[in-house]
């Protein structure tokens, strides 16, 4: 360094190391506007170009909800009632009447199916005394009675489900009229003995009724045996009477066609005098 001063040059220092700092890397959790993006797994590299997948939970779970709404859910049971109803105005049954039983079934393979077709029938609203006198003409009085009954209780069974797992919530809160509210406590409180006055006297319709004690809070194990033994009168005169149609001047058909008046009557007069109960609530 002197004989740098002596020479009047000035000194010569060494180039300094320059830090230059390392050029961004693009993050993998780049700001995007939108739902929130997926989280990087901790110490995990972040790799150039890599692009944020946005999660599905939140989609799934809002399309989740919309579908087990209850309104969607009720849309579900009117589509299903209106496919079976179209489905039975296609099938024709009541050809099954005139052209009878199918011969490759017969005996009890022929009361089960029978009665099975007998329980979604009345599901869709096909009223049951055709039904019953359509088991009496086929079976006869004994076996068409009890595959009559089991389809009473195998449609009420189907209905009530449907009712109560895809129309209740929907329903419920629409009940506001005094008639309905007094008709939803009668069911609620008195489930039992409400239902097996319905069906010991018929002047509601049976898909009514069952769907009624659907949104209602009855239970179904109620609803069940009141139908099953409810229905047993109204459906054994049906039957009979479907047994004997071919002779309309017999004693045993003028006393079921007797025995399915009746009640009726008497079911109308019953309603009539306790309508203000109901008003009253």
């Amino acid at each position: 360094m002197l004989d740098a001063n002596r020479s009047g040059t000035a000194p010569i220092s060494p180039p300094a190391a320059t830090s230059t700092p390392p050029a961004a890397t693009p993050s993998l959790l780049a700001a995007t506007p939108g739902p929130a993006l997926a989280t990087a797994a901790p110490g995990a590299a972040a790799v150039p170009g890599a692009v944020a997948v946005l999660p599905r939970a939140g989609w799934t779970a809002r399309c989740t909800r919309l579908l087990l709404s209850p309104y969607a859910r009720l849309s579900l049971l009117l589509a299903l009632l209106a496919g079976g109803a179209a489905g039975v105005l296609v099938c024709e049954p009541q050809r099954l009447l005139t052209h009878g039983w199918p011969p490759q079934l017969g005996g009890a393979a022929a009361a089960l199916v029978f009665a099975a077709a007998y329980g979604l029938c009345t599901v869709v609203f096909v009223p049951r005394p055709l039904l019953n006198l359509a088991a009496g003409a086929m079976f006869g009085s004994q076996v068409g009675l009890a595959t009559a009954l089991a389809g009473t209780v195998l449609g009420a069974g189907v209905a009530f489900g449907l009712g109560r797992a895809l129309g209740q919530d929907a329903l419920r809160p629409l009940l506001r009229g005094r008639w309905l509210n007094a008709a939803d406590g009668q069911l609620s409180r008195h489930g039992f003995r409400s239902m097996l006055a319905l069906r010991l006297f018929p002047g509601v319709p049976f898909w009514a009724a069952n769907y009624c004690a659907a949104v209602s809070r009855m239970g179904p194990l109620p609803f069940l045996l009141a139908t099953a033994l409810g229905s047993i009168p109204n459906t054994a005169a049906y039957a009979v009477a479907g047994a004997r149609a071919s002779a309309p001047t017999s004693p045993a058909f003028l006393i079921a066609m007797a025995c399915i008046a009746v009640p009726a009557l008497a079911g109308t007069v019953v309603a009539w005098r306790k309508r203000h109960r109901l008003r009253a609530g």
